[in-house]
């Protein structure tokens, strides 16, 4: 019997096992192991985290739907990895071998690169993880009861940009509505090149959408912006020329401070010998398998993708939903080909969509694939933004509950809009 091990049950991890089961024989043996018991759909802690949501309604018990679909699952997550004789040394204590082992651990958030920064050795806020996000909504209430300049962004080194740009939009919408934006001034701080980079070069006219929308609602913004450091109610940061040099230096006031981090790889898996890059970071092949451990494949955050473009003030390429789905697909078909002692011919698309609420309204972001040049380049706004972002929240959390990944509507309905998770084969 041969044994696949998940690691990871974030959107990937539930994604590829889920995917494994429905494709491969009933004799192959599927595990997941986890840190923790959950489920936590990411992208709605921007609505934790501004109380549009609770932690109860982003989060689900994950054990007992794998248990229903015949998958094993260990909530002690991985603390070795021993590639030569493929055997996970689990946090438990307990050794678990494998045939094949998928990485979908998601990443290590590098808060400790700059001084003061994150919720919980430091001064700034988050949304990365759920806790993060309740945290973050105590902050807000804070604000609330005593208003006053708010700054957000990214650090440097940051490959995900999108939340924080739902996350400050979203924020001015709710201040708007509590009648005190006039009291919270409010600055976006980025290392971005320009505002709507994203990590992907900008898609379509995004730069021109979001500096409106900065306009519109009267939100600042610093881009090529080198943060150094954080005190309790300040903010340190170098502003970059193209060259590398430093065009000035500022100090911004804030009572509330929410920025995402640059992401490393999980210890355990950066600490296989020649499997990851100097990040930590898994780097694979174009079938998404290990260049060093044909046996193991990678998916989502924990993938090696080189940046799209020197930037003055470094910033990663980010890894999306609907890209990291088709990574997931692209696993399971090559690992079935595997099993049929077949060669692994299967790619993933590696498209990007995005879905930003924005409060009442939002933006969406289309590229195939999501690194340039590009077959579909689009970028739209408007309210069906916001509702079509919470429809997605509820199939997903539906997908999961059912134990599926890609039902065949949505096959088709990806296909309507020209997007599919595999490339063709010759």
């Amino acid at each position: 019997m041969s044994k696949v091990i998940v690691v990871g049950a974030g959107l990937g991890g539930v994604s590829v096992a889920f995917e494994l089961r429905e494709k491969l024989s009933a004799t192959v043996d599927i595990e997941v192991i986890h840190e923790g018991t959950e489920f936590n759909f990411v992208p709605s802690n921007p609505w934790v985290a501004l109380g549009s949501r609770t932690r109860e309604q982003v989060v689900l018990p994950i054990a007992p739907i794998f248990d229903k679909h015949h998958i094993g699952f260990n909530s002690s997550g991985v603390k070795q990895i021993d590639v030569e004789h493929k055997r996970l040394t689990l946090g438990d204590g307990s050794q678990k071998d494998y045939d094949f082992l998928v990485l979908c651990s998601g990443p290590k958030l590098a808060f400790e690169q700059i001084p003061g920064a994150g919720p919980e050795h430091g001064y700034t806020q988050s949304i990365c993880t759920v806790d993060h996000a309740v945290k973050a909504h105590q902050a807000f209430q804070r604000l609330i009861d005593d208003p006053g300049p708010v700054l957000v962004g990214a650090l440097p080194g940051a490959s995900c940009f999108g939340p924080a740009y739902e996350y400050v939009l979203s924020l001015e919408y709710e201040l708007r509505k509590r009648k005190i934006r006039d009291r919270v001034p409010i600055t976006f701080v980025t290392p971005e090149p320009y505002i709507g980079h994203m990590g992907l070069g900008g898609v379509g006219d995004s730069k021109g959408l979001m500096e409106h929308q900065f306009r519109e609602h009267g939100i600042k913004w610093v881009c090529n912006a080198k943060v150094t450091e954080f005190k309790q109610d300040k903010a340190s940061l170098e502003v970059i020329n193209d060259d590398g040099s430093i065009k000035s230096q500022q100090q911004l006031p804030y009572h509330l401070a929410m920025f995402l981090p640059a992401f490393k790889g999980s210890p355990a898996i950066a600490e296989v010998p020649d499997l990851c890059n100097p990040k930590g970071f898994v780097k694979t092949d174009k079938y998404q398998r290990a260049l060093a451990y044909p046996e193991i494949y990678a998916a989502g955050v924990c993938v090696a993708i080189a940046p799209i473009e020197e930037t003055p003030v470094p910033v990663g390429a980010p890894k999306t939903g609907l890209m990291i789905e088709s990574m997931t697909s692209a696993i399971v078909a090559n690992i079935q080909s595997t099993l049929a002692e077949q060669p692994a011919t299967t790619e993933p698309t590696l498209s990007a969509l995005c879905l930003a609420d924005m409060g009442n309204t939002g933006m969406a972001f289309l590229a195939v694939p999501q690194n340039p040049p590009r077959n579909q380049n689009w970028t739209g706004s408007g309210r069906w933004v916001h509702w079509a972002k919470i429809a997605f929240e509820k199939y997903f959390f539906h997908k999961v509950k059912h134990g599926t990944s890609e039902p065949v509507y949505e096959r088709v309905g990806m296909r309507m809009l020209g997007v599919s998770r595999l490339k063709p084969k010759d």
